[in-house]
C-alpha cells in the first residue's frame, strides 16, 4: 500500500512538472513574439505563473529555451529540407523549401529570430546539424541550376537575404498570409532561370551573409514596429 502511495506520488510529480514545462513552452513563444528572443527569462517565468528556479529547471540556458519554444518549427523546417533534396524536381524541392519556412516566419513572429540566430553555447549536435543543413541547401541550389529551372547566379547565401525581406514582411503584417504568399511568389518566379534570360542582366555580387549573420534580434528595429528604448 505504502510502495504503491509513492508509486502515485512519483507519476504526480512527473505530471506536474510536463504541466510546467509546457507553460514555460507556451509562455515563452508568446514572450519571444512580443520582445524578441532576448526578452529576460523572469518576464517568461511571470508568464507562465512560476518562478524563475522552475523555469531553470526545465531550461538552464536561453539557448535551451529558445530551442525548446521552437523545436516543432525547427522540426519541420528540416524535414522541409529533407523532402527538398528526395524530391526528383529539383526546382518543386526549391519552391518548396523557401515556402514552408516563409510560411513559419508567419505563424510564429518569434520564429525568424530564433531561426536566423547563433547562441553562444548552442551545443556541438546543433552546430553540426545547422552546418549539415547549409550544406544540404547548397546541394539543393546546385541541382536546381543543373536542372535549368534556377537562374545560375543565385547564390546560397541569397537565403539569407529572402528570410530577412520576408521577416520585414511579416513584422509589418502579422498574420497576413495573402501578402506573404504574394511575395515569396514574386522571389520565386525572380529566381527562375527563364526570368534571368528575361531580364539580361547579370546581378550584383552575392550578400556576405549566412544565417547567423543576420541581424534578427530584439533590439533590431523591425518594419512596423519601433525600437525599443
Amino acid at each position: 500500500m505504502v510502495e504503491s502511495s509513492r508509486i502515485t506520488a512519483r507519476g504526480e510529480v512527473r505530471a506536474d512538472a510536463r504541466r510546467n514545462r509546457e507553460r514555460v513552452l507556451v509562455a515563452a513563444r508568446a514572450v519571444f513574439a512580443e520582445r524578441g528572443i532576448d526578452a529576460p527569462m523572469a518576464t517568461v517565468a511571470r508568464r507562465a505563473g512560476l518562478g524563475v528556479a522552475t523555469l531553470y529547471r526545465h531550461f538552464p540556458t536561453r539557448d535551451a529555451l529558445v530551442r525548446g519554444a521552437y523545436t516543432q518549427q525547427m522540426q519541420t523546417c528540416a524535414r522541409a529540407l529533407t523532402e527538398a533534396l528526395a524530391d526528383p524536381d529539383p526546382w518543386r524541392g526549391f519552391r518548396h523549401l523557401v515556402e514552408t519556412v516563409c510560411a513559419l516566419q508567419l505563424e510564429e513572429r518569434g520564429f525568424p529570430a530564433a531561426f536566423t540566430a547563433a547562441f553562444p553555447d548552442s551545443s556541438s549536435e546543433y552546430k553540426q546539424a545547422r552546418g549539415r543543413a547549409e550544406r544540404d541547401f547548397a546541394v539543393l541550389v546546385r541541382r536546381a541550376q543543373e536542372s535549368g529551372a534556377l537562374r545560375a547566379d543565385f547564390h546560397p547565401s541569397d537565403i539569407a537575404v529572402v528570410l530577412l525581406a520576408h521577416c520585414g514582411l511579416a513584422a509589418a503584417l502579422p498574420g497576413d498570409g495573402a501578402a506573404s504568399r504574394r511575395l515569396v511568389a514574386y522571389l520565386l518566379q525572380s529566381f527562375r532561370a527563364d526570368a534571368a534570360g528575361a531580364v539580361g542582366e547579370p546581378l550584383p555580387p552575392p550578400a556576405a551573409l549566412t544565417l547567423r549573420s543576420l541581424p534578427i534580434t530584439a533590439d533590431a528595429p523591425q518594419v512596423g514596429r519601433p525600437a525599443r528604448p
